[in-house]
């Protein structure tokens, strides 16, 4: 029986053998990462910058691209050194480390888009007392708390699973994650087990059940109000909701690859949709949000022209 500290490291074995063309890959996946970086970086700056941008949906898109940066950080880097990699390991601290912040992406990730359709409830149902409702001071507590609450349940989670005793070092991924480490547990997992259905039932599907609130609620309005009301509604909620089905689309893969046997899929199949909620949301939020929000967008042009 192996305890956890024992264990070095770690194989990722879900990577295979693709010869001269991991060259290309490692272009490919460099590329993404460098625009990646560049795009939520600009559009922080941007924001950042600018005062006309000063307002709590531009502040809560500040917040999420900030986590972009956090999440594509989290894997890119190690995904690089394994693409060059003939041996795939991992050793357990950097494992451990890269746990941490894929799940505290996670969080935030999920945090931030549910208070942002508050938002947007708020302005389209009560766009009168809009800016009495969601003051500085309520943007600000309402961004230290996900992010400080993510960090929490983060850091209560690995708490949980460093100390497991393990009978394995295998993952069958190419990345590291929590339930792939509980799974080689041969100690009691029963905590880990509650904890991650109390943290599913009681966090993520109430925010998901707060989310759906909110857009009924704006659909009603939306329904009932004027052309003007519809063109609001629509300009500012089509891109939330967009990144939310994306986003919502490679999380609920990841959890059902996790939990059930994907054996019959193809390797190549998995390995994309494993990687598609932390590669692809970090790249498709700065462009959705940076063509479809007017302000952004004029003055993402406006810094064109100087340039």
């Amino acid at each position: 029986m192996l305890n956890s500290t024992q264990v070095s490291y770690f194989a990722l074995v879900a990577y295979f053998d693709t010869g001269v063309f991991k060259y290309l890959y490692f272009m490919i996946v460099m590329a993404l990462y460098v625009l990646i970086v560049c795009s939520n970086v600009l559009l922080i700056v941007v924001i950042c910058v600018n005062r006309s941008l000063h307002e709590p949906m531009y502040l809560f898109l500040c917040s999420l691209f900030v986590n972009e940066l956090c999440g594509s950080t989290g894997l890119f880097p190690s995904l690089l050194v394994q693409i060059l990699s003939d041996i795939h390991t991992v050793s357990a601290p950097i494992c451990f480390l890269q746990i941490y912040c894929i799940h505290f992406y996670g969080s935030v990730e999920i945090f931030t888009l549910c208070v942002m359709s508050y938002d947007r409830y708020l302005a389209i149902c009560y766009p009168l007392q809009y800016n009495t409702l969601m003051t500085p001071s309520k943007v600000a507590g309402l961004t230290a708390f996900m992010w400080l609450y993510s960090v929490l349940a983060t850091v209560v989670m690995m708490s949980l699973s460093v100390p497991l005793q393990l009978c394995g070092n295998t993952i069958h991924k190419v990345y590291c994650d929590n339930y792939s480490i509980v799974k080689l547990a041969c100690s009691d997992t029963t905590v880990n087990n509650i904890y991650g259905i109390v943290y599913m039932f009681t966090v993520i599907v109430s925010l998901i059940i707060l989310i759906l609130c909110t857009y009924i609620k704006i659909l009603k309005v939306c329904f009932s109000g004027s052309k003007q009301t519809r063109r609001k509604a629509v300009s500012t909620c089509t891109p939330h909701l967009a990144s939310l089905l994306n986003f919502s689309f490679g999380a609920f893969f990841e959890i059902v690859q996790g939990r059930f046997n994907m054996t019959r899929v193809p390797n190549m199949v998995r390995i994309f949709l494993s990687l598609y909620w932390l590669a692809c949301q970090p790249l498709f939020n700065p462009v959705v949000y940076g063509l479809n929000m007017t302000k952004i967008r004029i003055i993402c042009k406006t810094l064109g022209k100087t340039v």
